[in-house]
């Protein structure tokens, strides 16, 4: 089992292309902890916005009736990948994990299976 700030650095380190990593707690909006990102990706601003992604996400899916689990959010820009994936598991309701990636860079196959490995290793 690993901490947050482990889960993070492990991220950055072992999925190639990572620009930025944040923890999200989606009922607050608020980076629970945050690595990378710079001046042009303010991980703070990043978590929050994405808040209101995941909070739409789930109000659509409960008007529609659809009770299946969310297990990841893919934003695609020009440049890169913005994945988001809701915990489940011990503690995990309510947060994600937030990644960014250099599109020229990443595996987005092998970052959905890291990220899906950190998480399980992750202990909050």
């Amino acid at each position: 089992m690993t901490d947050v700030e482990t889960s993070l650095k492990e991220a950055m380190t072992s999925i190639e292309g990572s620009v930025g990593a944040a923890l999200v707690d989606y009922t607050s909006g608020m980076a629970l902890g945050t690595l990378g990102g710079g001046k042009d990706l303010d991980l703070t601003v990043a978590a929050a916005g994405n808040t209101d992604v995941i909070r739409a996400k789930l109000r659509t899916m409960e008007m529609l009736g659809i009770e299946e689990d969310i297990e990841d959010v893919l934003i695609t820009l020009s440049g890169q990948y913005h994945l988001i994936r809701l915990l489940k598991g011990r503690g995990g309701n309510g947060l994600f994990l937030y990644l960014v990636l250099d599109k020229a860079r990443a595996n987005l196959a092998m970052a959905r299976h890291q990220l899906k490995r950190i998480e399980a290793g992750l202990e909050l």
